[in-house]
């Protein structure tokens, strides 16, 4: 019996040769499960989304693997939102709802905070944009 690899050169248009089993994955940002087919590309779930060139370059500096396609879009919006938008440079600047949280008495940082800053600080911060999460 031949294995599928000898069989892909023989016959490419075969269906066999395009059934590649997709690893199922956990996308680090929302947790929850997705079909992952980087061995298959155009068939994968990220595929359907369309990403912006300031949005790639966003991924680019995170700490991220594979991520489902809503969490793509999400940051995405987020990345593009975020290119006309000025860092809160000082605590007037900050408004609440956008850039953080109250929290028992304590500011939390939103995403889009951290997306703004333009880098990971290195703190393990509860909504680091950039795949830098405590464990």
């Amino acid at each position: 019996m031949l294995a599928l690899e000898a069989l892909t050169p023989l016959f490419p248009t075969c269906e066999y040769s395009k059934m590649i089993e997709p690893k199922i994955k956990t996308c680090q940002r929302c947790q929850t499960t997705f079909d992952c087919r980087m061995d298959d590309i155009e068939n994968c779930q990220c595929n359907s989304i369309v990403i912006s060139e300031t949005g790639n370059d966003f991924l680019k500096k995170t700490k991220y693997d594979c991520l489902c396609k809503n969490c793509l879009a999400d940051i995405n919006r987020m990345a593009e939102f975020a290119r006309n938008q000025a860092f809160p440079s000082h605590s007037g600047s900050l408004q609440e709802g956008l850039h953080f949280y109250m929290e028992n008495g304590f500011l939390v940082f939103s995403e889009f905070y951290h997306v703004l800053r333009g880098n990971c600080c290195g703190n393990k911060c509860r909504h680091c944009a950039y795949g830098t999460f405590k464990s």
